[in-house]
């Protein structure tokens, strides 16, 4: 999977806004290719083991609550390069930073609101993917 894929989550704020199309159809437009999706409302745990590598952060508790405030939607996205391509797509995650055209300068409400979440790394896309999705779950490529 690596090299191709990433996972993106549309966040609470973005999904409940009723954005999660429009961000997929734009990202689409721009080469991706959705292999795996599922809308899911997570709870604590959950939100506290995925974003354990934030734990000692000052924003790790207001985060995981963020995270539970309702649904959200987890996607594997397929394109060549695609964590760098998809980190280019999202924009800064203050989407007064982010480049015009981009998933948060467009859909995004502020720097903790920022409508997606992205890999940083072929290696956490991998380890993140997997916290979401089985292989069973991931559509192969064509």
């Amino acid at each position: 999977m690596a090299g191709n894929f990433t996972l993106a989550i549309v966040k609470p704020d973005a999904f409940g806004a009723g954005k999660a199309g429009k961000i997929l159809a734009h990202l689409e437009q721009q080469g991706f290719r959705l292999r795996a999706a599922r809308v899911m409302h997570l709870t604590q745990p959950q939100a506290e083991a995925f974003y354990a590598v934030h734990r000692e952060r000052p924003f790790f508790a207001s985060l995981v609550s963020f995270m539970t405030s309702g649904p959200c939607m987890p996607m594997i996205l397929e394109k060549e390069g695609a964590v760098a391509a998809y980190r280019q797509a999202i924009g800064a995650t203050d989407p007064a930073e982010a480049a015009e055209g981009t998933v948060r300068k467009l859909f995004a409400e502020s720097k903790e609101r920022n409508a997606v979440h992205g890999s940083d790394s072929d290696e956490n896309a991998a380890i993140e993917a997997a916290f979401f999705f089985g292989t069973a779950d991931v559509l192969a490529a064509r």
